[in-house]
């Protein structure tokens, strides 16, 4: 189906890890580098995303799901490998990166006290977008979220989490990027929430040209959103395939229909609702 596709997003061998202290010393101080623990957040992981996909990571907390969306958005750097977005190295060409991708992640930042409508001119400001053409922007996208307009115009400190993740959405598509990461956006969301944020990837994928990376621990949402999903665990990718693909790879129990959750626990021996209770 995208053999002859562009390839957005090009992830070959990537490897990540942080230094963990085992103890301190003093409060101020760790203890020498040879007392520090690596921990590996990444661990080979390679994968092609192609235009006008949607592909989803799906795996557990700490799974290394967030750290790799912030590797591809050049928040952090890889320790190996090679991030290619576009044709272009995200270590080697950081700005033209930052000009084609946005992100949404699960704690988004904005000034508290602004309301949508400002914290939004505001991000458009920063991408060169004229004001007057951005306002009637905001406001179509944030209908199309089931933003009331008069959640539009009050303070973002007065606004439920999930509201918040709708605004933090709305920012993210507002500069059109081609690469459109969400990390885990409808985490904690209320169920008509979650369903909102789910409908709006839904038209972004079918009347958009944008290509998106979406992470989840939601197995539903992979299923129904996603073109192909790769299974996360423990830094490592332990399958990737069409949803329909890996439900074949597990035959059915007791009658039941496969889900995605089936697939994750036949490959890993793990649970992905434990995220729930974290999230």
């Amino acid at each position: 189906m995208y053999d002859n596709m562009q390839i957005a997003l090009d992830v070959s061998a990537v490897t990540k890890q942080f230094v963990k202290a085992k103890g301190l010393r003093w409060p101020w101080k760790r203890k020498n580098d040879d007392g520090r623990k690596p921990v590996v957040a990444i661990d080979n992981v390679s994968f092609t995303v192609r235009r006008g996909e949607v592909f989803g990571i799906l795996g557990p907390n700490g799974s290394g799901k967030s750290t790799l969306v912030r590797c591809i958005a050049t928040l952090l750097l890889p320790d190996q490998g090679e991030i290619v977005v576009f044709g272009h190295n995200v270590m080697q060409e950081e700005m033209a990166v930052k000009r084609l991708i946005n992100r949404v992640s699960v704690e988004a930042s904005f000034f508290k006290k602004l309301t949508p409508m400002e914290n939004l001119l505001y991000g458009a400001r920063l991408y060169g977008m004229e004001a007057q053409d951005s306002r009637k922007q905001i406001l179509a996208i944030l209908d199309r979220l089931g933003l009331k307009k008069e959640d539009v115009y009050r303070p973002m400190e007065e606004m439920s989490r999930g509201m918040q993740q709708k605004v933090a959405i709305a920012r993210a598509f507002l500069t059109q990027p081609i690469l459109l990461l969400l990390d885990e956006p409808t985490t904690g969301l209320d169920p008509r929430s979650k369903r909102e944020v789910q409908a709006f990837v839904e038209e972004l994928r079918d009347r958009h040209d944008a290509t998106i990376l979406l992470t989840t621990h939601d197995m539903q949402e992979a299923d129904s959103l996603c073109n192909r999903v790769a299974i996360l665990d423990e830094g490592r990718i332990v399958a990737l395939d069409t949803p329909a693909g890996l439900k074949a790879q597990v035959g059915r129990s007791n009658g039941h229909e496969v889900t995605l959750e089936d697939v994750f626990m036949e490959l890993t021996g793990k649970q992905l609702h434990r995220e729930e209770e974290a999230a």
